[in-house]
């Protein structure tokens, strides 16, 4: 029995870990109607199911941080435009990006949570590679960073 609980707490906590490691892949699927993109994730997980929740939390990340650069959108640059500002805020970060953090509230997926056939890629023994549709509300996640102090508004810019 005791056995038992610690391979469930190993388990739980190798659970979280992939949920809040940041290794992604994100590319714009489409832009929609007042400031929300559609986005593919593809996320790193050692379950499948893990992925579907670290995709809405990576594509929000992905968003702040690194921006859109590929697929069919145009160019869209990250929020942030300092590079070290997740670590010069890493409390904000930390608490917006916690299970269940802020950072569900701009951030959908697309599908229901269904993966599509292709969309699920073995990478090794341990290891899947895990493509989900999300949309990221980009307009109420700027204005949630500006009113926090996190970025600057963009009349600030000028």
């Amino acid at each position: 029995l005791l056995t038992s609980f610690s391979v469930e707490a190993q388990s739980r906590r190798k659970s979280k870990k992939d949920t809040h490691q940041f290794r992604y892949e994100i590319e714009c699927i489409g832009e929609g109607k007042s400031g929300t993109y559609a986005i593919k994730v593809f996320s790193y997980s050692n379950k499948p199911n893990i992925a579907i929740e670290a995709a809405k939390r990576n594509a929000v990340h992905g968003i702040i941080f690194k921006g859109l650069a590929s697929g069919d959108c145009e160019n869209k640059p990250a929020l942030a435009r300092n590079p070290n500002l997740e670590n010069e805020k890493s409390d904000f970060f930390k608490s917006f990006f916690a299970n269940g953090g802020r950072y569900s509230k701009f951030v959908t997926t697309s599908t229901d949570g269904a993966i599509e056939a292709g969309d699920i890629t073995k990478i090794s023994k341990k290891e899947f590679k895990v493509g989900v549709n999300v949309s990221v509300n980009v307009t109420l996640l700027r204005k949630e960073l500006e009113s926090a102090g996190i970025i600057k508004g963009l009349s600030n810019m000028f």
